[in-house]
């Protein structure tokens, strides 16, 4: 007797090992409308599809693959992303860490965003929403702490930028270092801090840890030995936290991460805590 006798044309043979699309679906996480358009796009084709009722069976070792499309498109990764990711032959580490840094150039544009947006809630139009400038001293002599705060703000441009390329990256360095030199020439405790602050952020970014963790230290040192604003002190400790994330250095930027939580219950102005709360949720820890 032909032992495929009673089997219906969609079955695979016995001793396959293939899945029919409603169980792999339900093992990958993905959906079955998910699963037939990413065979139409060939980005997970099946491992048979039978020609006449064009039924799907996948091979059990296509669920990995399959549940790592599914995380990569939790993380909003479009579709074409996610095909070079899976060819790449370095498991897509180069295309994910553009795409992270593409990510943190939003989140820094919609904290610059919502911190206009409370503003205008309350009723205070103001016209600079640069997350982390504050007013600076009126005796400052006004061309060098304005060409200081323009490139602050210049730096702030380049990290809320997609698509980053390396050229904007060396420009975006050599602001944030010309910035702090302008304001050590005419700036205070204040201005020294968040110049430093800023630094050590731009190196954090860029996952430099070195540099961001001396930037940040100086940082820290200047916020505490000088007279500076209470939200100064948490944001140093936040930035020295993103320094030693940076750095693998979990623990560290754990303590970190207390420290500025500590020092941010002392703020008293609102506006000022939100701000620091906002960089503290967005460490990568």
């Amino acid at each position: 007797m032909d032992p495929s006798a009673g089997r219906t044309a969609a079955e695979p043979a016995r001793g396959d090992t293939l899945l029919p699309i409603g169980r792999f679906a339900r093992l990958s996480g993905l959906t079955v409308k998910a699963l037939r358009h990413y065979d139409a796009l060939g980005l997970l084709s099946p491992a048979r599809t039978d020609p006449t009722t064009r039924h799907r069976w996948y091979a059990a070792e296509q669920l990995e693959p399959a549940r790592r499309i599914r995380r990569l498109r939790e993380l909003d990764l479009p579709l074409p992303v996610v095909g070079a990711v899976l060819a790449a032959p370095d498991g897509g580490r180069e295309l994910l860490t553009t795409y992270r840094r593409d990510v943190e150039a939003r989140l820094a544009r919609d904290q610059r965003i919502l911190h206009g947006l409370r503003h205008l809630i309350e009723g205070d139009d103001m016209s600079d929403t640069t997350a982390l400038s504050r007013p600076a001293s009126s005796g400052l002599p006004e061309s060098e702490r304005q060409l200081a705060a323009d490139l602050f703000n210049l730096v702030w441009t380049l990290l809320e930028k997609t698509g980053r390329t390396t050229e904007d990256d060396d420009r975006m360095v050599h602001a944030a270092h010309a910035s702090r030199y302008h304001w050590g020439q005419v700036g205070g405790p204040e201005q020294l801090a968040i110049g430093e602050w800023q630094c050590a952020r731009v190196y954090s970014v860029l996952g430099r840890a070195e540099p961001a963790l001396h930037h940040a230290r100086r940082c820290l040192e200047m916020a505490t030995a000088g007279s500076v604003p209470d939200w100064l002190i948490a944001s140093a400790h936040e930035g020295l936290a993103r320094a030693y994330a940076v750095a693998g250095q979990r623990e560290s930027a754990l303590a970190s991460r207390a420290a500025a939580e500590a020092a941010l219950a002392k703020v008293t102005d609102a506006e000022d805590r939100q701000v620091v709360q906002d960089d503290l949720a967005s460490l990568p820890l």
